[in-house]
């Protein structure tokens, strides 16, 4: 039997990466409505459009990387749902419903929850740069060289995902994340942290998924600028 000390890095990064396999599934398959509602918001708006779709292409990219993670470790993970999520969290509270119940024609004519919908994006990216700086800075982390370089590959992609939005408010002079609203990121990401990872480090018995998140997404194969040695 392997060390206790060693044992409980294999199941944190087993926790981890099932995480954030999880969220970047989310995001990418989230932002196809954002996609939609930004092309009909903002049809003139070549360069937000463009920064939106990169958004996408790289939190599938993300995904991707994941995905070959496990399949490299020859196992399935950890069967995580949106309890987990960051922004399954942020939209329920910021919009009342889930992400699959947002009305995406609602959030393009109603200006006030366009920009809302796009402060919710921007700190939900925000917080998820500054975790990835804590990570690589982990010990745990860095001791699996194939998840440190997944996160080295995160580091260099994240502030492209939260600026467009942060510059689209500011050239429309629209309010930037309100105090309640930088309140809500900090007690979701307080609650992920330190009630639901914990539960799931501790729980053995949380089963493995016997599929992957993208088998339902009709096929996607969008792989943009993916470094060779983050996916091979």
């Amino acid at each position: 039997m392997a060390p206790p000390r060693r044992r409980f890095a294999e199941r944190y990064r087993d926790v981890l990466a099932s995480i954030y396999l999880y969220n970047e599934h989310r995001g990418y398959t989230s932002l196809d409505r954002v996609l939609e509602a930004v092309r009909a918001r903002c049809p003139d708006d070549t360069a937000f459009i463009a920064a939106v779709e990169k958004h996408r292409a790289d939190e599938r990219k993300h995904y991707l990387m994941f995905r070959r993670y496990f399949e490299r470790e020859g196992r399935m993970p950890l069967a995580v749902d949106r309890s987990c999520g960051h922004i399954d969290h942020f939209i329920r509270i910021a919009f009342g419903r889930s992400i699959e119940e947002l009305d995406t024609r609602a959030v393009v004519a109603d200006g006030a929850l366009f920009e809302r919908l796009c402060r919710v994006i921007m700190l939900t990216e925000q917080r998820g740069m500054r975790q990835v700086d804590i990570l690589l800075r982990s010990k745990v982390v860095l001791a699996d060289p194939a998840l440190k370089d997944i996160f080295k590959v995160v580091e260099r992609d994240e502030p492209s995902h939260w600026m467009p939005y942060r510059d689209w408010l500011t050239r429309n002079r629209r309010p930037q994340p309100r105090w309640r609203e930088r309140l809500t990121d900090l007690r979701i990401h307080r609650e992920l942290m330190f009630v639901r990872l914990p539960a799931i480090f501790l729980n053995r018995r949380v089963p493995r998924r016997s599929s992957w998140p993208d088998e339902a997404d009709g096929g996607d194969t969008a792989l943009i600028s993916a470094p060779p040695e983050a996916i091979a």
